[in-house]
């Protein structure tokens, strides 16, 4: 099976923004633009809260063997089997400078498409999805000094707040 069409199985399921910006552009699923209520999947890395749009994650799956690759570069957790496909799996921590931490019940792997194919993300532990309006989201500026490459802006409104993570950053594996 090639990676496009497990691609467009797994998008078929997913926001139809999501079919259509690879369509157009495949790295463009990274930066879905914000023109309205957006709909974001809350997890936790280094006991911070992250958020992606629901749009760019194919799937959530529990935490599964990972083979570790030797030589792998910094942020490769390894390769996982999902459903007789190998998928990368990265491990954001090093990349955002946070402590190596064991993985529990409460890890999860979040399926998202990198443009070139299905990669995996390994999360502390996935919080629910959380509505924001585009008036609740700033730019990431808002933190003080240089912005951090990995966060695209900071949402919050009157239940919780997180930190928008950009994947570019973190998929960039070489």
């Amino acid at each position: 099976m090639s990676r496009d069409v497990s691609r467009r199985n797994m998008v078929k399921a997913g926001d139809p923004r999501l079919a259509q910006a690879i369509e157009r552009e495949p790295s463009a699923v990274l930066r879905l633009p914000i023109d309205g209520p957006q709909e974001c999947l809350l997890f936790l890395l280094g006991n911070d809260p992250y958020a992606l749009p629901i749009g760019v994650i194919l799937e959530i799956l529990k935490l599964m063997p990972i083979t570790t690759v030797p030589r792998a570069p910094e942020g490769v957790a390894g390769l996982a089997s999902v459903r007789g496909q190998l998928i990368t799996v990265l491990d954001p921590r090093p990349k955002l400078g946070l402590p190596d931490r064991p993985q529990d019940r409460k890890t999860r792997i979040l399926l998202v498409d990198s443009g070139e194919e299905i990669m995996g993300i390994l999360v502390e532990e996935v919080r629910g999805v959380q509505r924001f309006e585009p008036s609740q989201i700033e730019p990431p500026q808002v933190l003080g000094g240089e912005p951090p490459a990995h966060v695209a802006g900071v949402a919050r409104n009157e239940e919780s707040w997180c930190l928008l993570l950009d994947l570019r950053p973190i998929l960039e594996v070489r």
